[in-house]
Parts: C-alpha cells; sequence; structure tokens
C-alpha cells in the first residue's frame, strides 16, 4: 500500500529542466515557497540530450574548420578528431548524466525537489508518484508552471520499432561513431548533428524531404549549409523521403521513395518535437492531453488563473534561451499577481509580458558554416504585410572576414520595414557569425531607427562591420 503525503505550496512547478530551474529561480527569489517535480535528470532536456552535449561535439568540429582556413595553422590539423577525447569533452559537459550539481543549486535557493512522475490532479493540485510508488500530492497556493518540454516525434513507418532508431537523444549521447549513420531531417538536430559525426568519423547520409535545409530561415541559410556539409563528405538528398526501414543482419536499411536502398550502422530520425504534456493530467482540469498549450503574454495559460505553461510547451519558440527568457517573465508574473498589486502592463521594462516571443527570437544553428538569424525572413515579413526591403551582402567583401579565414564564405541579409524604417530581421551566415547575432537581436527588439543605426560604429576590422556595408547598401540602392 503506498503512503500519502500532502504538502502545500505557493508555487509548484512541473519539470526541473532551465525554464522550470529559471520559473523557480523567480518565485523564490520574491519569497514564495517552491516546489520542483522532475521524472528524469533536474537539469532537463538542454543540459544532458540537447545543447549542452550538442555543442560539446561540435565545438571541436567547427574550432578544427576554423584552424584549417587560418595561414600558419591549417597544416598543422589536417589529421583526424580524437574522437574519444571529444565524446569525454561532452560527458564532463553533461556532468556524465548525474544531476548532483543542479540538485545542489536548487537546494540553494530554497526550492524543495520531489522526484517523481507529476500529474496535475484538480485545480492548484499535482500529485507526484515516487519510484517507490509512494504519492505526494502538492497544492499551490498561487500558481502551478507546467514547463514539461518537448519529446522527439517518430514517423509511422513500416519497420521502425525494430530499427532501434536514435533520436536527439541518443544522437548527443552516442559512446562511439557509427561507421555509417543515416539522418532523416533538414532542420537544426539534423544539419548539426550530420556536421558531428560527419567529422568524428561517420559516414553521414542526410536525406530530406523538403528542397532544402533550414527552412525556418532564409533560403540562402540552408543553401550555404548543404554546399558546405556535402564539401564535407556528407551525401545530402533533398526530395527525398523515406518509406520504410529494418535491420538485416545487424545492419540498418532505409528504402526511399525513388526505391533506393540505403544501408547503415544507425538511424537518427530529427523530424519534430511534440509537447510532453500527453501524461500530466490536462484532463482534469478542462484542457486536452498531448496539446499544446496556448498561453497568453505573461504565460498563464488562456482562460485560467492558476496555471501557467512555459518554454517548449506552449509552442511559441522551441528554444532554451527562449524558454529562460519566459521563465523569467512567468516567475515575475506570478509573484506580482501574488502580491496581489499587479498591473502587468504598466510593469517597468515590460518585465512581465513576453513581447519578445512575437518577433526578436534569436536562433543560432552550430553547423560548419554557423546560421544565425532573429525576427522575421523576407518571406515572413511580406506574408505578414509588411511593405519591406531585402539588403544582402556578401560577407566574403568585409575586410575582417578575410583576416578571420582564408577563404571566408558567407551571406548577411537585412529585412527593412519601409514604413518605420527599422529592421524585422536580420540573418548571418559564415564562419564565427553566431557571436554577431545580439547585435541584431538588440537592434530588432528594440526597434532602433536606421537612423540611428549609422551612429553605431563597428569596429574594425572586424566581421561586424558587414553592419556598414548593410546600410550603405540599403542608402545607396
Amino acid at each position: 500500500m503506498t503512503e500519502t503525503e500532502s504538502i502545500a505550496y505557493d508555487v509548484v512547478v512541473l519539470g526541473a529542466g532551465p525554464v522550470g530551474e529559471n520559473v523557480a529561480d523567480r518565485t523564490r527569489a520574491a519569497g514564495l515557497s517552491t516546489a520542483v517535480v522532475e521524472s528524469e535528470l533536474v537539469g532537463g532536456e538542454c543540459s544532458y540530450w540537447a545543447c549542452m552535449p550538442s555543442k560539446a561535439l561540435l565545438r571541436p568540429v567547427i574550432a578544427r574548420a576554423d584552424a584549417r582556413r587560418t595561414p600558419g595553422l591549417k597544416d598543422a590539423v589536417q589529421g583526424p578528431l580524437d574522437t574519444a577525447a571529444v565524446l569525454a569533452h561532452r560527458d564532463y559537459y553533461t556532468s556524465h548524466w548525474k544531476d548532483d550539481g543542479q540538485v545542489q543549486w536548487l537546494d540553494s535557493i530554497g526550492a524543495d525537489v520531489h522526484r517523481g512522475h507529476g500529474r496535475l490532479s484538480g485545480p492548484r493540485t499535482v500529485t507526484v508518484t515516487g519510484p517507490d510508488g509512494a504519492r505526494t500530492v502538492l497544492t499551490a497556493r498561487h500558481a502551478v508552471a507546467v514547463c514539461t518540454g518537448t519529446r522527439a516525434v517518430l514517423p509511422d513507418l513500416p519497420g521502425l520499432a525494430d530499427v532501434r532508431p536514435w533520436t536527439s537523444r541518443e544522437a548527443t549521447s552516442a559512446k562511439a561513431a557509427p561507421g555509417r549513420l543515416i539522418v532523416v531531417g533538414g532542420g537544426v538536430v539534423a544539419t548539426e548533428m550530420a556536421t558531428a559525426w560527419q567529422a568524428l568519423g561517420s559516414q553521414v547520409t542526410l536525406l530530406v524531404r523538403g528542397k532544402g535545409l533550414l527552412n525556418r530561415m532564409e533560403p540562402f541559410a540552408g543553401e550555404l549549409v548543404a554546399e558546405a556539409l556535402g564539401e564535407a563528405g556528407v551525401d545530402v538528398r533533398t526530395g527525398t523521403s523515406v518509406e520504410s526501414v529494418g535491420r538485416e543482419n545487424g545492419t540498418v536499411v532505409a528504402v526511399t521513395d525513388t526505391g533506393d536502398r540505403i544501408e547503415a550502422d544507425e538511424i537518427l530520425f530529427a523530424t519534430g518535437r511534440a509537447p510532453r504534456t500527453d501524461d500530466i493530467g490536462l484532463d482534469t482540469v478542462g484542457l486536452e492531453p498531448g496539446s499544446w498549450l496556448d498561453v497568453d503574454d505573461s504565460l498563464r495559460v488562456t482562460g485560467n488563473e492558476w496555471l501557467y505553461g512555459v518554454g517548449d510547451v506552449n509552442h511559441r519558440a522551441l528554444l532554451t534561451h527562449q524558454g529562460k527568457y519566459q521563465a523569467r517573465i512567468a516567475g515575475a508574473a506570478i509573484a506580482a499577481r501574488a502580491s496581489g498589486t499587479a498591473q502587468l502592463d504598466a510593469e517597468p521594462w515590460g518585465a512581465h509580458t513576453a513581447t519578445a516571443d512575437h518577433g526578436a527570437v534569436p536562433q543560432v544553428v552550430f553547423t560548419d558554416p554557423e546560421a544565425a538569424s532573429v525576427g522575421l525572413s523576407l518571406a515572413e515579413a511580406e506574408q505578414a504585410g509588411h511593405r519591406v526591403r531585402a539588403v544582402d551582402y556578401d560577407l566574403a567583401s568585409v575586410s575582417g572576414a578575410g583576416l578571420y579565414a582564408d577563404g571566408y564564405r558567407g551571406r548577411a541579409r537585412m529585412v527593412v520595414d519601409l514604413e518605420r524604417e527599422i529592421l524585422l530581421g536580420v540573418t548571418f551566415v559564415g564562419p564565427g557569425v553566431g557571436e554577431l547575432i545580439h547585435s541584431a537581436t538588440v537592434a530588432v527588439a528594440g526597434q532602433v531607427p536606421i537612423s540611428r543605426l549609422w551612429h553605431a560604429v563597428p569596429s574594425y576590422p572586424t566581421i561586424s562591420e558587414v553592419w556598414l556595408r548593410l546600410l550603405e547598401a540599403y542608402r545607396d540602392n
């Protein structure tokens, strides 16, 4: 017979990834008692199977690529990467898949961690079933924040169950490089993992159903990344669908819609994400299990006074940094409402409304070359009814680019709202551009007039001089 304990808190956070941790940090800072519920590792997907391990795998790959483009160094780095050392580096950054440090941090801010599967069991109530079967009922005086993130979606394909396919989790935690790897998908996970494992010793075949890669960015981003992947040895096949998969004597066999049979040791499906809301008790509060949570700009679930959906579960922007931003907003909003004095629209800095979600979301794809964007693409801006103009510039023509790397290739675009003469979006593709995107984010989020951007002088000689060249191109044409 299981034991049941009841504990009351001001706030209950369901999910202890970066989003849940940040909600808890803000509510505890406001003096609200807070419980955090986690069924896996405290630190969540980003810490153990996404951002941190993927970037730990990719950093040596990008560093070697940059070195090979640097005079005086290129001849010294022509050999293969030390795959074992790279994987050990990855393991260090995942804390060897142990969460002691993350738990200690939550303890240090005074949040209580409850291990087990948490489910809503009615308004302001979460029931946690622990590993030993014991149940703890947590009641929230003010708010429950759902921060459970997303899971990988696998297609319904004949033979898939027998293949034991990789998802992003297996791709970032694998203990060795497979000799041959099929990657299915054309988005961020697919391109980053193709980049990493090709460099770490796998022969990668990338199968993309659509016409190109990274289709949520400007078209040239996917084109430049696809070109570079091909040069690195990846077999990139666009307009290709997988019809069936199977294992024959341990070998994966994928059959495409053209009848091609592709053999590999492993197959990774990077074909989308779904919210982890299917078994968290949404039905007990009138919501549909497995659905995305519709929220307002304070991250409160629509039609609800106490339930918040923060991070990936609301489908606004499936990015860790954006989820952490939302968590800061939600934590501040919960605290303000708990105080009974909240006028959210009047708060300084817009601290209680997630306005960046609507048009200033930055993203970096850590391929070689990197692709970075913020705001709207040209097509998105036109579809939204804006009168716009795209201004492009060849990054290789910027003086700092040639100093950064021999044979530098890249491209920049800014999308200008012609009515207000502000930027609606910016995209950079090229080595090292991930460090440029925050300047663009400030310009887009701040709606900085182009007349003022003229006076934001880029340092010489750096790649950021592209800002001057883009502004000159806008003025002269």
